[in-house]
């Protein structure tokens, strides 16, 4: 059974990130809750002992992408993708919130606060918040002033300072508002 979750679907810059995950089940870490709940320094050590005791694979879908189509489809895409490649391909998957992404290489069920309910889709979520953090964390230097390591292109006071300021960049999501010109 592969867990499935996303991270990214609220803020106004940046991709959209996913992971399927395969826990071992004679090695499953101590400790594992859906990301929201964890400190970062937490998360930070629960990514590396899943990575290393895990079948994972991660998926990303771009701002540009998310654009053209939305940000559900987006979430759908980027879980397809990271459960299509794993190492091992799964016979089930648990993917968090309401919708089963189009496409999976197996059977699924979509549970709601899923991530809470089942080890590998908060596995899952760990992976997809750390990875989506690190990205976003390193997208700062190529566009400083945004604060990008900071909220990770959540639209929080400093970072909507910083578009009025400066304007949008390349990775902004220019469908989101306060972005989007109707």
């Amino acid at each position: 059974v592969c867990g499935l979750d996303e991270a990214g679907r609220g803020p106004l810059a940046g991709p959209v990130v996913a992971s399927a995950v395969i826990l071992d089940p004679n090695n499953i870490p101590d400790g594992l809750h859906d990301s929201k709940q964890l400190t970062a320094a937490r998360r930070e050590v629960l990514f590396e002992l899943i990575m290393a005791t895990a079948d994972v694979a991660i998926a990303s879908v771009s701002a540009a992408a998310i654009d053209r189509t939305n940000i559900l489809r987006a979430s759908l895409e980027a879980m397809r993708r990271a459960a299509s490649s794993l190492q091992r391909p799964p016979h089930f998957a648990l993917i968090d919130g309401r919708d089963v992404a189009p496409g999976l290489p197996c059977p699924a069920k979509a549970l709601i606060k899923g991530d809470a309910r089942a080890l590998s889709i908060a596995a899952a979520s760990i992976i997809a918040k750390v990875t989506r953090d690190r990205m976003m964390s390193a997208a700062s230097h190529h566009y400083p002033g945004y604060g990008f390591e900071l909220h990770a292109g959540y639209g929080t006071v400093h970072h909507r300072n910083a578009i009025a300021e400066l304007g949008p960049c390349a990775i902004h999501r220019m469908t989101f508002r306060p972005l989007r010109k109707d």
